[in-house]
């Protein structure tokens, strides 16, 4: 039975009523909560809990869905390339689609919603130059240029809600009812949308948090022909789009958006790519009317006497947690699943919230929980992985989800994760509103800034988690790691300037995305600006193709503070005579296994021979450093992550800012440990960050280092 209680949420489901009681006692937990596909019936939710219940604003009442189906959501699509052999194509524009999620909107006229371009000269075709063939749903396209390729841009419905259909699919749902998602701009959903939930509190008397999944718009999710992913964006306003919103934004703008602005050339907008001005008025548009029906839905809830959680995935976007509208929904809490320690993190830093909660994994499902795996595996590097960035920020609850029947068959997991409850509520109780010490202040340089604090590089969706190898480690690390981070864009610092508190700046991302920075590092004031503040102390990390932008000779932007370039082919013809790596370097001292960059950045070479070359291979340069003036550039290929790369990338950091005496204050000298000191209390914790015993010296703060010996996974707690 667990010693302590309180701060964990339990999954439950109908008829499974004595064994709940025993997991309450177990992992101490205080609140009980469904998940899709299960329901808690009267007895359970009369059990000495909080009861959250998933509430689904625009899925899940197909009763009225059906009566409305011209105000289901909708999405711009665009057909694959097709390549003309004679002057008239005919453009499948359905092939790859699966049509069981989303149909063709032929309510609205194709001539004016649509778009079909020749993506061979990025011309718009006229309209009168085609026509739809609504049956066959095939665009036909007259006097087009043979061997030049043609695409068509048409409006859908989506009809079956993305993430309902994954469960289903996942689950062998069978026969159950596809949840048909609707618009809450359009007259009579919104209306809908605000009685159904008077009526809804009124009928579920037992439900202390409606736990809103999410509100109205679902990342963009988009299935192929076999029901397979076909594209998926956690970060996706795809599925915002309606006729109502477009005539609306135009309205206010004073400008229309085409289908191209949304459809991209085929990539959508991804987070990778660097937004234009037309996407970004776009997403400002959907925050603002986001944030301003979900304030009415919390009020109710509020007026009812219930709190309002979001959880953060699903229907979440327009939300925005780092945005700047967030605060007026007016929620009091926000869930989201933990996937590592940058996930943890991005749910435990949201402003605005009475509290935060992490939904761990993994996620009690048959594809996790079967005859033969041991669920074990993936609990412990969940909880590891997440409790370094616990130790520098906590979530104020921690919880799981699914079907508590499948994980209550595995007495070893059981066990296990009543040892992480109580590990979790020591900790929390140790480090809640406790400052940690950190030795630099750390920036991230990229096209989002501080509305994707803690989510570059991140792909897909909470379920689904997975960042760009290469940069993996980035976050990761940083998210555990004793050091303030922030996130900045190129227009905020162009306009204000870099923060004074800034020690370190990361600039990571292949070249062209929103992350390296593209056309944003064709801005003379911008790098002249950056220069500037490195030559006078300040440190600049780059991974990958930081300030790459092909202009004036050079490919890194800023390849005089790294000391390093890297060969586009248009000076082979001259001698690169800078390949000789140091034997020691600061950066790399403590190095014992082979580097890893990930996939790497080929073809980088040293410029000078003042240029640190730290690591030298296969005759190019993968980690070197540069001194600029009073600061320093370093340079690294890549940085998926591990412990070593954590390791790397803060020696890096205390490198670039010249502060490598000071990184010992509170330190671990085994990498695979680490220490949280919190001067506030006067303690500090030792972590061991494997499933094995670990040896390590500590560094105390006041200069001392003393030996340890650490069990496995384990945490001790020292005065300072």
């Amino acid at each position: 039975m667990s010693k302590t209680k309180g701060r964990v949420t339990l999954p439950s489901e109908s008829n499974f009523l004595k064994e709940t009681q025993e997991m309450l006692e177990r992992w101490g937990a205080d609140a009980l909560r469904d998940s899709d596909g299960t329901k808690l019936d009267d007895e359970i939710k009369a059990l000495d809990a909080k009861i959250y219940t998933t509430y689904f604003v625009a899925r899940g009442h197909n009763e009225f869905a059906k009566e409305h189906m011209d105000e289901c959501q909708q999405l711009y699509l665009m057909s694959k390339h097709n390549t003309a052999t004679d002057t008239t194509i005919t453009i499948d524009f359905m092939d790859g689609y699966y049509e069981e999620q989303v149909v063709p909107d032929y309510i609205h006229d194709p001539k004016k919603w649509w778009e079909v371009m020749n993506r061979t000269t990025g011309e718009v075709v006229p309209v009168e130059k085609w026509t739809v063939d609504q049956e066959k749903n095939v665009v036909i396209i007259e006097d087009v240029v043979p061997f030049q390729e043609y695409t068509v841009s048409f409006l859908v419905y989506a009809i079956w809600d993305p993430t309902q259909m994954y469960n289903h699919i996942t689950n062998q749902w069978g026969d159950k009812p596809h949840e048909i998602p609707f618009d809450v701009r359009q007259t009579n959903s919104g209306q809908f949308a605000k009685d159904y939930l008077k009526q809804w509190l009124i009928d579920n008397p037992d439900t202390d948090v409606v736990r809103f999944t999410t509100f109205f718009y679902h990342f963009t999710l988009v299935f192929n022909n076999h029901a397979k992913e076909k594209f998926v964006d956690w970060f996706g306003y795809g599925a915002t789009v309606s006729v109502k919103a477009l005539e609306e934004f135009e309205a206010e703008y004073g400008y229309a958006l085409r289908p191209e602005d949304i459809v991209d050339n085929g990539y959508y907008n991804s987070t990778f790519r660097v937004p234009t001005k037309h996407y970004l008025d776009y997403m400002d548009f959907i925050q603002r009317f986001v944030a301003k029906k979900a304030k009415e839905l919390v009020e109710l809830v509020h007026e009812a006497g219930r709190e309002a959680m979001m959880f953060l995935g699903d229907n979440w976007i327009g939300t925005e947690p780092y945005g700047k509208y967030f605060k007026e929904i007016g929620l009091d809490a926000v869930v989201g699943s933990v996937g590592g320690g940058a996930t943890l993190r991005l749910i435990s830093e949201i402003p605005h919230v009475k509290y935060t909660e992490g939904r761990f994994l993994p996620y009690f499902f048959p594809d996790t929980f079967y005859e033969g795996n041991d669920p074990c595996i993936e609990a412990i590097d969940n909880w590891l992985s997440a409790r370094r960035a616990i130790m520098r920020k906590p979530v104020d609850r921690i919880g799981y989800g699914g079907y508590l029947s499948l994980a209550y068959k595995f007495p070893k997991f059981v066990d296990y994760i009543e040892q992480v409850t109580d590990e979790f509520r020591l900790i929390y109780d140790n480090v809640k509103d406790m400052k940690p010490y950190n030795g630099l202040h750390v920036a991230i340089l990229n096209c989002w800034g501080k509305i994707r604090s803690w989510q570059t590089y991140m792909v897909a969706h909470a379920l689904w988690y997975k960042q760009i190898y290469s940069y993996l480690g980035i976050l990761e690390s940083l998210s555990g790691a004793s050091v303030d981070v922030q996130f900045i864009s190129f227009d905020e610092i162009k306009k204000d300037g870099i923060p004074e508190e800034i020690d370190v700046i990361i600039n990571a991302g292949d070249a062209g995305t929103a992350f390296s920075g593209g056309e944003m590092w064709d801005d003379p004031e911008l790098i002249t600006m950056i220069r500037k503040w490195v030559y006078n102390g300040g440190g600049f990390v780059g991974v990958g193709e930081p300030s790459a932008f092909h202009k004036n000779g050079h490919f890194f932007q800023l390849c005089d503070v790294l000391g390093v370039d890297k060969e586009l082919g248009f000076t082979l013809s001259t001698d690169k005579y800078f390949t000789s790596a140091l034997d020691h370097h600061f950066i790399t001292e403590d190095r014992t296994t082979a580097f890893d960059f990930g996939e790497s950045m080929k073809n980088v070479y040293a410029l000078t021979d003042k240029t640190e070359i730290v690591e030298y291979s296969n005759g190019e340069v993968h980690i070197s450093a540069n001194a600029y003036g009073k600061g320093r550039g370093v340079y690294i290929a890549g940085l998926p992550y591990s412990y070593e790369n954590t390791r790397l990338l803060i020696r890096a950091m205390y490198y670039a800012a010249a502060k490598e005496d000071q990184m010992k204050i509170w330190y671990a000298d085994n990498l695979y440990c680490e220490v949280h000191a919190y001067p506030e209390t006067g303690k500090y914790a030792i972590l061991n960050n494997t499933n094995e015993v670990q040896k390590t010296l500590v560094y105390d703060g006041q200069g001392n280092a003393v030996e340890y010996v650490l069990d496995p996974c384990a945490i001790i707690w020292k005065e300072i």
